[in-house]
């Protein structure tokens, strides 16, 4: 077996912006409406700040206010691949770094088996030894998301990881994370390590459900996303949702506000004023009714107390508000 292998260092991680010259986070903010992304100006600043440094990013706030999309709209800027690995209670680095085949190693074995004494002659220990090395060669090698980004890509590209929700995973998760940005590399007992040539873009997301450890955001670049205010959100469902139409979608988009500032359990997000502004469209609605919101409520409220709470304080008086909030 071969230990100790190192492929291609990386020295100490230039900063790479496959092709972007980038020198103005206003750059971005066009670069990134191109690509159907929004952002505000601070955003845009912590992006571009993350491309130029070669820092990782983390993005904390509520559900639903955009955090994954940057990934996403990253990718297709950039041309590079979206690596996504999203965390949840329990994962290990099987699922996240990499584990063998072992079916496939198995059905290699027995294969080795009937085929009787190797080409070369090998018998005994060295037959062994044989095929030890050919199971846990990279052919039977199953590289999970984190190995998957520090490999060398086909056209030079930097992928783009997405660390999704990683306040779900456990603290011991959170510190072989760590551990792996601060090197940008995976060790494997049987072959040695792997090190990134170029690291790549890395997005993590936070709902805050619970607090990042210290550790991790010093390794990353910080920025809290919020909700949009009311003329951005406007221009959001224009620009996702473009057969609204413009009055129901200030008026959409003054109701989704009047909701959060009324402190409900959980706060629609940007997501889910898109898919209500999208299900009144599909109803043929141009304006928000109280039959309407009422008939909808699902699309923007997803707990059965937000809903009975919003039918308490009338929904009458919703719609009334969001019309004179949206000016039409």
């Amino acid at each position: 077996m071969v230990a100790g292998t190192v492929r291609a260092g990386i020295g100490s991680r230039p900063c790479h912006t496959d092709g972007m010259d980038l020198h103005d986070p206003s750059e971005v903010v066009a670069a990134l409406a191109e690509h159907g992304y929004l952002a505000d100006e601070g955003l845009a600043t912590a992006i571009f700040l993350a491309l130029r440094l070669g820092r990782p990013l983390l993005l904390e706030g509520e559900a639903g206010v955009g955090k994954t999309e940057v990934a996403k709209v990253l990718a297709r800027w950039t041309g590079g691949e979206l690596i996504r690995l999203q965390c949840y209670e329990g994962i290990d680095a099987a699922q996240a770094v990499y584990e063998w085949d072992y079916p496939r190693q198995l059905l290699h074995l027995r294969a080795a088996e009937a085929a009787g004494p190797s080409a070369t002659g090998a018998d005994g220990p060295e037959r062994v030894d044989e095929l030890t090395d050919q199971l846990f060669s990279e052919r039977f090698l199953v590289r999970r998301p984190l190995l998957r980004a520090i490999s060398p890509t086909d056209d030079g590209v930097r992928p783009v990881l997405l660390v999704d929700e990683v306040d779900r995973a456990d603290d011991e998760f959170e510190a072989f994370l760590l551990e792996i940005l601060s090197d940008y590399a995976v060790t494997v007992p049987e072959l040695g390590t792997f090190r990134a040539e170029v690291p790549p873009v890395v997005v993590i997301t936070s709902n805050r459900t619970r607090d990042v450890h210290d550790a991790l955001k010093r390794r990353c670049l910080y920025h809290w996303v919020e909700h949009p205010d009311f003329e951005r959100e406007v221009a959001i469902v224009r620009v996702r949702a473009p057969e609204v139409s413009d009055r129901l979608a200030r008026q959409v988009a003054a109701a989704t506000e009047s909701f959060r500032e009324a402190g409900m359990y959980k706060p629609p997000g940007v997501a889910e004023t898109i898919d209500w502004a999208q299900a009144l469209a599909l109803l043929g609605r141009d304006e928000l009714d109280e039959a309407s919101v009422s008939a909808t409520l699902g699309s923007v409220l997803k707990y059965r107390e937000d809903q009975q709470r919003a039918r308490h304080d009338g929904l009458g008086r919703l719609v009334e508000a969001a019309q004179r909030r949206s000016g039409t």
